[in-house]
């Protein structure tokens, strides 16, 4: 049932353009199989699918192409970061960083495993991420660095 679904899933990101888990569990609904967005997470992250930019502006799920070999995950966070970051603002210990609509839990995700040594933890919205960072001077000193590099 497993490698069906996830079959599945390929030939539907490759046939789609699938920008969120809620829009893949539907789609896969539509083909007479049941998931929930747990295991649609599980999912994706066993396939190893990445966003990707999409044809309408937007972002969407994609996976390797067999042969194709993959950029390296930083170059992937970067990218995903940049795509998405439309601003950051410091306040107290928390950076408060606005994104693309949509975008906020992939940079936020991003962040996460880029593993900033300022960075407590991330919470994201549709379009906005707190940042929990460990002091105000890291937030400010974050903020810079996103400001400069995203």
């Amino acid at each position: 049932m497993k490698k069906t679904r996830q079959r599945k899933i390929i030939e539907i990101i490759r046939k789609n353009d699938v920008e969120t888990q809620e829009d893949l569990a539907k789609l896969l609904q539509e083909e007479g199989i049941n998931v929930t967005q747990a295991t649609v997470s599980r999912d994706i992250r066993e396939l190893k699918l990445f966003k990707a930019p999409a044809e309408n502006g937007g972002q969407k799920y994609a996976a390797q192409e067999p042969g194709e070999e993959l950029e390296p995950v930083e170059n992937r966070y970067l990218r995903v970061l940049h795509d998405a970051f439309v601003s950051a603002e410091a306040a107290q210990n928390i950076l408060v960083l606005k994104t693309v609509s949509g975008m906020a839990m992939a940079a936020a995700a991003a962040l996460d495993a880029m593993e900033f040594e300022e960075i407590v933890g991330c919470i994201a919205g549709d379009d906005t991420i707190f940042v929990a960072v460990r002091t105000a001077e890291d937030a400010m000193r974050l903020a810079d660095k996103c400001e400069k590099n995203f």
